[in-house]
């Protein structure tokens, strides 16, 4: 009976780690997906300011 007890318990705190491990993978596939999002944003804005700057300089 013990035997089979300690094997339950064994078998539940895999599954715990398991949890996390899927966890911590789905978190970091979105922060993944967010960096992505926010790089393009960035990207965008730092091409927007260079034509704006080189845009001034010949004008002047």
């Amino acid at each position: 009976m013990k035997a089979k007890l300690k094997n339950v318990l064994k078998n539940e705190k895999g599954q715990g780690v398991m949890e996390y491990v899927i966890l911590a993978s789905l978190i970091g596939i979105f922060c993944l997906g967010a960096v992505k999002k926010f790089g393009d944003v960035v990207n965008t804005r730092v091409k927007f300011m260079k034509s704006e700057i080189v845009d001034n300089i010949r004008v002047r």
